[in-house]
């Protein structure tokens, strides 16, 4: 694997003395992992008797390390939503989303739909999951009712045009957003041909414009959990940074 010059500098300077241990992560293959659903009556125990135990995923409840080319995405427990394929780091966004029975929820950047329907197993709350891409909402729509939830709405809208009709209304809200996906490249080596340090600052602009969405989107009181799939500052500490400092109280 190859990455990109720039990249390789950056990662250099954000990191010291940790840099060669994160050079030598990518010499690791990437987890497979699936998380259970528990609307599925008895998924836990169906699961482990079709593929036998499998080691927990420690930050979630319901996730499960498994070897993809024994789960299928083909087979019948996964096309009757008793599981869904996430990666393990995946999962941790929405496990600290502190959820109250009754809050009103935002997913604000949701397919695939991983961690909406990871939302959506608290079904004591009601869950908005928006996706601006009307083929990506498909996607969206189609996972929630694989998995049966009946609390989850789900619109295809930008967030600048949400903002207009929900103003200060979700109790929560998670932004998963769209960023230079850095973190993919072991998973998805071609995310690498489209990284650039112009791509990052484009991403950095686009999640400001989310995130100041989101903050007007919020009830007072509420809570905002950001997150993204890359290592740049720019589009992480520099995005939380923006947030504090447009909206210091």
């Amino acid at each position: 694997m190859i990455l990109p010059e720039k990249f390789l500098e950056r990662m250099k300077s954000q990191l010291g003395d940790d840099y060669d241990e994160f050079i030598s992560s990518y010499q690791i293959p990437p987890y497979t992992a699936v998380r259970l659903n528990p609307l599925k009556e008895n998924s836990a125990e169906l699961f482990e008797k079709e593929f036998g135990r499998a080691e927990a995923v420690p930050w979630c409840k319901w996730g499960r390390y498994v070897d993809k080319a024994t789960v299928s995405g083909n087979h019948p427990y996964h096309i009757a939503g008793a599981f869904y394929f996430q990666e393990p780091s995946a999962m941790i966004a929405a496990e600290m989303l502190p959820l109250s029975d009754g809050d009103l929820v935002l997913d604000l950047c949701a397919a695939p739909g991983g961690k909406s329907t990871q939302l959506a197993a608290h079904s004591n709350i009601h869950l908005v999951a928006n996706e601006i891409v009307p083929k990506r909402s498909i996607t969206l729509s189609e996972n929630i009712e694989r998995m049966g939830f009946s609390n989850v709405c789900v619109t295809n809208e930008s967030p600048t045009v949400l903002e207009n009709h929900f103003p200060e209304y979700f109790d929560k809200i998670l932004v998963d957003a769209p960023c230079s996906g850095e973190g993919m490249f072991k998973k998805e080596p071609e995310a690498i041909l489209s990284w650039s340090p112009e791509h990052v600052s484009s991403c950095a602009e686009r999640q400001k414009k989310i995130i100041d969405s989101a903050v007007k989107m919020l009830a007072p009181g509420g809570s905002i959990l950001y997150s993204t799939c890359t290592f740049s500052e720019q589009e992480n500490e520099d995005i939380v940074s923006f947030v504090e400092n447009k909206y210091p109280h």
